[in-house]
């Protein structure tokens, strides 16, 4: 009679999947830059498994290459065209509408949570203050926003986390890795 044995390295192997499996996957936000015209796409994705707290996004555009602000009205230092910000996905998610002001280079936007693969977008019109771009000041080229920072300050009163952070790169993204799954 044969008996079957499961293999020392087996049964090792299939603790280590097991304990993979039953710890939350590591989070990660990606926040992208979208030109389009004549309204620019910010979106923020959840790009890990597992649910993420409440939040502050602050977006600041100070640090881009292209000296990009926000074009929010007829009357500012933007070019020709304007949007104002308009929230265009995850409305739940997101208590407040930020007040962005014409020519201003940041927005501050409270979240009440990410789930796994959940996206918050907002449009708005981003110009630059480059005299010499090809593409004009009304459009933005994905290097111009390089340098731009990410920062993302969890509001869990249970622990004191420092704000995570991050720069846009060349292809217009910036990926924050997170750390305080919520489930």
């Amino acid at each position: 009679m044969t008996t079957h044995r499961p293999s020392v390295i087996r049964v090792c192997a299939l603790v280590l999947v097991m304990a993979g499996t039953a710890s939350a996957a590591p989070a990660q936000v990606l926040v992208t830059f979208q030109e389009s015209a004549p309204k620019d796409r910010f979106e923020i994705r959840n790009t890990g498994g597992c649910a993420l707290g409440a939040m502050k996004l602050t977006l600041d555009l100070a640090e881009s290459l292209g000296g990009l602000i926000f074009d929010t009205s007829a009357r500012g230092p933007g070019v020709e065209v304007y949007q104002p910000f308009e929230l265009v996905e995850g409305a739940t998610r997101v208590p407040d509408i930020p007040a962005v002001r014409d020519g201003g280079r940041s927005i501050e936007l409270a979240m009440s949570g990410l789930a796994p693969r959940e996206v918050v977008a907002f449009t708005i019109d981003v110009d630059d203050t480059l005299t010499s771009n090809p593409l004009g000041q009304t459009r933005v080229a994905g290097s111009e926003i390089m340098g731009a920072a990410v920062a993302i300050d969890f509001l869990d009163d249970s622990t004191a986390l420092p704000p995570v952070t991050a720069r846009f790169e060349g292809n217009a993204m910036a990926e924050l890795p997170v750390s305080n799954c919520i489930s």
